[in-house]
């Protein structure tokens, strides 16, 4: 018996769990459809990005800038920012993943929270290294936790701040407090995907840590706020040793001409921005307090989602509501993955669609 000769993976990649995104499609037969699962923008993209992006079609035989100067420059002057300090990437997600092949290797290990985003293990078993996982307190990330697994081989330190999927954030004196607890060779990665929508007094996205700090590197999107999930555009704001090792690895012409262009438009427009902040905070506040006058515990957000936990009886489950809700129409997204088996992540979406999913689970309830 001959054995056949193939490339072979990696050691370690065969056994990663490959990132599950929210449901994208209702059952057959479902005419209207709310897609409440991947934490998009109700409103939409600014008029202005979708004008931008359409005025670069009769130049796709083109390359872009690889440096996406004119981004980085608009992103620096509304964030008060130095722009050489800014890159860009094809998302957030592949900022963090070249975070992760840059400074961590085979043997390394990396933490990450209880409940925090389910890429960064991927990224770290990609590295061939260990992910060490830090329990929360509260379904909030707990310094003490995060401190406490810190080893001689730990290199890296992710910490969505809000997190995602339970919407709850860390105060920036706890996040100070976590970084004077790490060793100065550990880089801590801040995830503030969602740092548009906090409105609390005690949050900060990471600029001035980072400002301060050699071993800091704060990560952000325009997939949330500015409702270009489409268009794949994330960003950093790092030290420039960090950017200088970065710029080394990264792919030539990694963000698309459309996308810088639909960026700069977006990022200008801040009266959308500020459109889309307002409507979240209204419907955020409106759907927790409606889903909970239905006796359902909801975990206190600060993003643009809510995670909203069901009874443990089967007939009214977290699997049994997604199903009832999905054949109206309603798609939220299951977290068993995360470790909330009972519990569903509904994206604040446009007012009808707020009142269909209340509405919805006041009649599952009652079955």
């Amino acid at each position: 018996m001959t054995t056949e000769l193939r490339p072979q993976p990696l050691p370690g990649v065969m056994n990663i769990d490959a990132y599950v995104p929210g449901k994208g499609h209702a059952p057959a037969g479902v005419e209207k459809v709310y897609k409440l699962s991947a934490n998009e923008n109700p409103l939409g993209p600014s008029p202005r990005a979708i004008e931008a992006a359409q005025a670069v079609a009769a130049k796709l035989a083109l390359y872009p800038d690889g440096a996406a100067t004119r981004l980085r420059e608009t992103i620096g002057a509304t964030h008060g920012l130095n722009h050489s300090n800014i890159m860009v990437f094809n998302g957030s997600d592949e900022a963090i993943a070249l975070l992760t092949r840059t400074y961590v290797g085979r043997g390394d290990e990396g933490i990450y929270s209880e409940y925090g985003f389910l890429a960064y293990p991927i990224y770290l078993r990609a590295a061939g290294a260990t992910p060490v996982v830090a329990s929360e307190t509260g379904e909030r990330t707990d310094v003490d936790a995060i401190l406490a697994a810190v080893t001689p081989k730990t290199r890296i330190v992710f910490l969505a701040n809000p997190n995602n999927p339970t919407g709850t954030y860390l105060p920036f004196e706890e996040v100070r407090r976590l970084h004077r607890g790490l060793p100065g060779n550990v880089l801590l990665i801040l995830d503030a995907a969602y740092a548009e929508f906090v409105r609390r007094n005690d949050y900060e996205a990471g600029v001035e840590l980072v400002a301060a700090s050699h071993n800091v590197v704060m990560t952000r999107t325009f997939s949330k706020v500015h409702g270009l999930g489409g268009a794949r555009i994330g960003w950093i704001y790092a030290p420039s040793h960090i950017v200088d090792a970065l710029e080394r690895v990264r792919d030539p012409f990694n963000v698309n001409a459309v996308a810088i262009e639909a960026g700069i438009a977006a990022m200008l427009d801040r009266d959308h921005v500020e459109r889309s902040v307002s409507h979240n905070e209204k419907w955020l506040r409106w759907t927790t307090e409606e889903l909970e006058k239905l006796g359902l515990r909801v975990t206190p957000s600060v993003g643009n989602f809510i995670l909203v936990h069901f009874p443990g009886e089967a007939r009214h489950s977290a699997v049994a509501a997604d199903e009832y809700l999905s054949a109206r129409g309603y798609l939220l997204r299951r977290v068993a993955a995360y470790g909330f088996p009972n519990a569903l992540r509904m994206t604040i979406g446009t007012e009808d669609a707020n009142r269909g999913v209340v509405a919805a689970l006041s009649e599952f309830l009652k079955a």
